[in-house]
């Protein structure tokens, strides 16, 4: 039997479908993953994936172009390639999954699961409702248990990836923490000037610092790096496998509530969360592993879902005293052994 799993978003989001995606592969489903462009990487780190597909949905993405027919098509087209006998769309309380159940039905998929708010007609086979205010791997889960697939005996529901990651000591040997320095969406990342004082402060009392991002995050890495002596520029130099690795070998991970602090919490690493709270952090939170929130959660963004910062002086984060991070990072580094990821 071959399930189609689908997240369409982020990749802090796909990771968070890891339990519910081990949930169905458990039953003895091959599991074919539907991703966005950014979270098609997380998803074949993810255990109990078969294979993945990758597609843009302009119901997602935050910056959709234009509408065009013949790429929905296009996806209908695949979907009916990889024949599924089944489909359990996943997404977050603000969206709907219905527009993706019309192409799976287009594409000929016979069951279809969702959470829906929306009245789905003919769409799902079985539409969920969930209490909103719950982690995201719970809900996921939830939908998997709705949906036939509950979580197997002896599983107790962490994220994880495959463990198949590669040596990092190619960047770093002996302990350190990584500060992961910006966010996919702008508004759940400090400023770069406080980045480089948190880096900074850490390095004063000692710790050996890695600063990761993405491509796009590089130009602020390395000036952030430039300003610190002995810090680690990693912005845009590693896979998203490397980074994992990385990541799994750190003391602690500061992170703002994006991808790579799910990614630590997968590898099982402590994470210091830098959360905005323009979402919840109820529901975003790193999941099951140690963490410390720092962040005005009471600021005026909180609940906008906002992509850029609508408050002055960015108050959520850029609050923050480098102080609290260091106190937090020495908290957590001394609850878990270095390393204990891997």
């Amino acid at each position: 039997m071959t399930v189609l799993v689908v997240r369409l978003d982020g990749m802090g989001d796909v990771l968070l479908t890891g339990p519910a995606v081990r949930a169905i592969a458990a039953r003895g489903a091959e599991v074919t993953f539907l991703a966005g462009p950014g979270g098609a990487g997380a998803a074949s780190l993810l255990p109990g994936v078969t294979s993945v597909l990758e597609w843009e949905a302009p119901w997602i993405a935050p910056e959709p172009g234009p509408f065009d027919p013949d790429v929905v098509r296009s996806l209908a087209a695949q979907v009916a390639e990889a024949r599924p006998e089944a489909a359990v769309i996943f997404t977050s309380f603000h969206q709907s999954p219905l527009p993706t159940a019309l192409v799976l039905r287009m594409a000929g998929v016979p069951w279809i699961a969702a959470i829906s708010v929306d009245y789905p007609g003919s769409l799902l086979d079985l539409r969920h409702r969930v209490d909103d205010d719950l982690p995201e791997a719970e809900r996921n889960l939830l939908l998997a248990r709705a949906a036939g697939f509950p979580l197997p005996s002896g599983d107790t529901g962490q994220l994880a990836v495959t463990a198949e990651l590669p040596d990092p000591s190619r960047w770093v040997r002996g302990p350190y923490v990584v500060v992961h320095a910006q966010a996919s969406v702008p508004a759940r990342a400090p400023s770069a000037d406080r980045v480089a004082a948190m880096v900074s402060a850490l390095a004063r009392v000692g710790h050996r610092v890695l600063v990761t991002g993405s491509d796009g995050d590089a130009a602020v890495t390395a000036a952030v790096c430039a300003q610190i002596p002995g810090a680690v520029d990693l912005g845009g130099r590693t896979s998203l496998r490397m980074l994992a690795a990385v990541l799994a070998g750190a003391d602690a991970v500061v992170a703002p509530n994006t991808g790579a602090a799910h990614l630590a919490a997968a590898v099982g690493t402590p994470v210091v969360s830098l959360f905005a709270p323009v979402v919840p952090a109820v529901r975003w939170a790193p999941y099951r592993v140690p963490y410390r929130l720092l962040g005005r959660q009471d600021a005026a963004c909180a609940g906008t879902r906002a992509r850029s910062c609508p408050v002055p002086g960015h108050p959520c984060l850029d609050s923050i005293d480098p102080a609290e991070v260091v106190a937090a990072v020495t908290e957590l580094a001394a609850r878990v052994p270095t390393g204990a990821g891997r």
